[in-house]
């Protein structure tokens, strides 16, 4: 089974999230036995920043992994898990909140495909970049 990164970059929806996550340096540990839940924006969510947010962030590396670190969760957590929790702990260390009464809201995003197994934990598509606050 392809890992995390794997299955972005055969996915031409996360162009975006696989340029910042090699910007970032963070493909190693994305790449790692884990396992990690990970709230992956797609390009539309992106796109829909401020403009010049992402130029801004690819030039403040720092800025942009604890971006990245903050749709990342430890462990697998199935759409079923998390839909008996509040709120988790990101790796960036904030809490990311949850609403799965009417769909599956995460913070301020949708997710648009739950449940995307891989070799090392899960991926939930969401439709907005969540930010830290």
């Amino acid at each position: 089974m392809p890992d995390i990164v794997d299955i972005a970059v055969s996915n031409d929806s996360f162009k975006t999230l696989v340029a910042a996550v090699q910007a970032a340096n963070l493909v190693e540990t994305l790449k790692s036995p884990g396992p990690f839940t990970v709230f992956a924006p797609t390009d539309a969510a992106f796109a829909k920043l401020p403009p010049g947010t992402i130029q801004t962030l690819l030039q403040n590396i720092p800025q942009l992994a604890r971006i990245l670190t903050y749709h990342v969760v430890p462990g697998k957590l199935m759409q079923a898990d998390l839909g008996k929790l509040d709120s988790v702990t990101s790796v960036e260390g904030s809490p990311i909140s949850l609403d799965c009464s009417s769909g599956f809201e995460v913070k301020n995003a949708t997710v648009v495909a739950a449940d995307v197994e891989a070799d090392n934990g899960v991926i939930h598509v969401i439709d907005t970049v969540i930010l830290m606050g």
